[in-house]
C-alpha cells in the first residue's frame, strides 16, 4: 500500500493525481514482478482509467503470459473511491476499484551494439534550454514538483521540446530506476505539444503508450511532442522521448477535448 502526497496533483482537480506518479508506479510494479536479468521492458500501456485519487493506493500485478522470450506483464492501482450522498440522502460508502492499468512486454535482450541506429533527430542540448514558468493557470501539485527547460516556445507552431526531470523520489527512501524516472516525466508529452488555449478548453489524455528501443540514462528527459486535434472532441499527442545521449523511444497519447463550461 501506497500513501500518496499532494506532490501528485493534476492540474484538472485538486482531488485527483497528474498521471504521471500512477505511470511511475505502475512501472515500478512491472519490473519487479517476476524479475529476471535476463529481460528488459520494451513498451509499456498505461490505461487511466478514472480519476487517480489522492489516497492509499495499492498495486498488484502479474504475469498475464509467460515465456522464455517474450512475456507479458500486468499491473493495477487499486483504490477506494469517495463516499457520496444519494437523491436520498443516504451516504453510500465508496468502493475498492481499478484505476489504473498498465501492460508491458518484457523480452530477452542480445548485443546489438554494433548495428546501433536512431531514426529520430537528437534535441538542442540542456545548456540551450531555458527556465520555463507554467503560469498561475498551470499551477498544480506535480507542475510545481519538476523542473522544465524550453528549447521552444511551448504552444507555438512546431513541436514543443523540452528537458524535465522529478524533483521528489518517486517513493520515499528508494533512488529510481531509469524507466521509473522516464514515466515520472513522460505523461507531460501531452501539454508540451497542446496548441489550445487552457483557459477555454480541458485536454486529459487518458492513456499513453512508450516504446522504448533504448535504456535511458540520466537524470534529464527530453521531450518533442506535437498534438493533432480532430473535429469532434478528440485529439492525439504524439513525440519523441530523449536522454542526453539522444531519441530512446516514443510515445502516443489520446486526448479528450472538451471546452471549459
Amino acid at each position: 500500500m501506497f500513501s500518496t502526497t499532494r506532490r501528485t496533483v493534476s492540474l484538472w482537480a485538486p482531488t485527483m493525481q497528474h498521471g504521471a506518479p500512477p505511470s511511475a508506479l505502475l512501472v515500478r510494479a512491472l519490473e519487479r514482478v517476476a524479475p529476471r536479468e535476463d529481460v528488459r521492458v520494451s513498451r509499456v500501456v498505461v490505461e487511466l482509467l478514472g480519476p487517480v485519487p489522492i489516497s492509499d493506493i495499492e498495486v498488484r500485478s502479474w504475469v498475464d503470459r509467460p515465456g522464455a522470450n517474450i512475456e507479458l506483464v500486468v499491473a493495477e492501482l487499486w483504490a477506494r473511491s469517495p463516499d457520496r450522498v444519494d437523491q436520498n440522502g443516504v451516504v453510500r460508502e465508496g468502493v475498492e476499484r481499478a484505476v489504473a492499468r498498465g501492460t508491458a512486454w518484457r523480452m530477452t535482450t542480445v548485443d546489438t551494439s554494433s548495428e546501433s541506429h536512431q531514426a529520430d533527430a537528437s534535441l538542442k542540448p540542456l545548456s540551450e534550454g531555458t527556465s520555463h514558468n507554467w503560469g498561475e493557470m498551470w499551477k498544480s501539485g506535480y507542475l510545481d514538483n519538476i523542473e522544465i527547460f524550453a528549447l521552444t516556445e511551448l504552444g507555438g507552431n512546431g513541436p514543443g521540446q523540452v528537458w524535465a526531470r522529478p524533483t521528489p523520489a518517486l517513493v520515499l527512501g528508494e533512488e529510481m530506476t531509469p524507466l521509473e524516472r522516464l514515466f515520472s516525466i513522460a505523461d507531460i508529452a501531452n501539454g508540451i505539444g497542446a496548441k489550445l488555449d487552457l483557459n477555454q478548453w480541458t485536454f486529459l489524455n487518458t492513456d499513453l503508450t512508450v516504446h522504448v528501443f533504448r535504456v535511458p540514462e540520466g537524470e534529464w528527459v527530453g521531450i518533442s511532442a506535437e498534438t493533432s486535434t480532430g473535429p469532434d472532441g478528440f485529439a492525439m499527442s504524439a513525440g519523441v522521448l530523449h536522454d542526453e545521449r539522444g531519441p530512446i523511444g516514443r510515445i502516443a497519447q489520446t486526448v479528450l477535448v472538451r471546452p471549459r463550461p
